[in-house]
């Protein structure tokens, strides 16, 4: 697999620290807006970017592992989750008109078959049970990676210039917890959380399911495809590969909590630069994500406690990323605004 990311262009991020240092205000007294607006300059190669057009890309499927009790929603909730993202009624439906966004909802494996306005990439029904067998094979893994990078292509040639990564999928927590600590080397205890709101026995169950997935595979971190295809999902390994893709674009990437965190982490595993194109938007509650977070070296920007998935986190930092942008290109510079500089010694 051929990934060619470029590098994090310097010369357009000291651009952009340039103009904020000009800006009517202390140097640096916007904190991380202005760590934020740089950041976006190397990625993009333009210290003046600008993202008009904005998708949230919700990617979902089903899980074999469910098959071992471990969530508290029933499987069929995930295709009625898809349907509610098509119809406009979910929670990162609300938050990506907020932020000016268009949704864009990708059925990579869910058992039902999915609602109009659904882009069809289904691999299969859903994954396979993992503790019992691999939860798809090599190429299915393969194929979710390319499904990913090529729809970043086509959201590219349509105009898009951010990506926020969304995903939907019962039991998707549990495939998360087994991709982080195989690729991490931590604990499946320390990467796995309640998930969908598990009580304290329920959590010790998964725990339990993720560590003899673990104990069947052996997966080896440093093979991030057959980790992806023993433990992992359809839409962790599509997410995975929409990293890649928006990377080579220059596309910078919100990433949203856990799951998506988990995909990152397995696309900075086959490509370690594409770790320059991300954003972490928040601190999930679920105890993998700091872990996923350290692994990345990303320090997110919220920490609201949020724990529903879809994207919803990554919108909410997308507001951000406006007023990083606009304190950049709307603010004043010293000369423009005839304000005394200080004076030095």
């Amino acid at each position: 697999m051929r990934i060619d990311i470029p590098a994090f262009d310097q010369a357009a991020a000291e651009a952009a620290q340039h103009r904020l240092d000009r800006l009517t205000k202390p140097q640096g007294s916007l904190g991380r807006l202005e760590e934020l607006a740089v950041r976006l300059a190397g990625m993009t190669g333009n210290p003046r970017c600008r993202f008009e057009r904005r998708t949230v890309v919700v990617m979902a499927a089903d899980h074999g592992v469910t098959e071992e009790a471990v969530s508290a929603f029933p499987q069929e909730v995930t295709a009625q989750m898809v349907a509610n993202f098509a119809a406009g009624g979910a929670g990162i439906n609300v938050l990506a008109r907020q932020a000016r966004a268009q949704v864009v909802v990708v059925d990579m494996g869910v058992r039902t078959r999915s609602a109009t306005g659904v882009l069809d990439r289904r691999l299969g029904p859903g994954t396979r049970n993992m503790t019992r067998e691999p939860a798809m094979s090599r190429a299915q893994a393969e194929a979710a990676v390319a499904a990913g990078r090529e729809l970043a292509g086509q959201l590219a040639a349509g105009g898009t210039s951010i990506l926020l990564t969304g995903e939907m999928g019962i039991g998707n927590t549990t495939a998360a917890s087994a991709v982080t600590a195989a690729l991490t080397g931590r604990p499946a205890a320390e990467v796995t959380g309640r998930g969908t709101g598990l009580d304290h026995g329920a959590l010790a169950h998964k725990i339990a399911v993720v560590e003899r997935a673990l104990a069947l595979h052996r997966p080896d971190p440093a093979d991030p495809i057959g980790v992806l295809s023993a433990v992992g999902g359809f839409e962790i390994a599509g997410l995975a590969g929409l990293v890649l893709g928006a990377a080579e674009r220059r596309i910078p990437v919100i990433l949203d909590g856990f799951i998506t965190g988990s995909a990152a982490l397995a696309a900075c595993s086959l490509a370690p630069a594409a770790r320059e194109y991300l954003i972490a938007s928040h601190r999930s509650v679920e105890p993998g994500h700091r872990i996923i977070l350290e692994a990345l070296g990303l320090e997110p920007l919220l920490d609201l406690g949020l724990r529903l998935g879809e994207g919803t986190g990554a919108a909410l930092a997308l507001q951000l990323v406006d007023a990083a942008v606009a304190i950049r290109d709307e603010m004043a510079e010293f000369a423009e605004a005839g304000v005394s500089e200080r004076l030095d010694g």
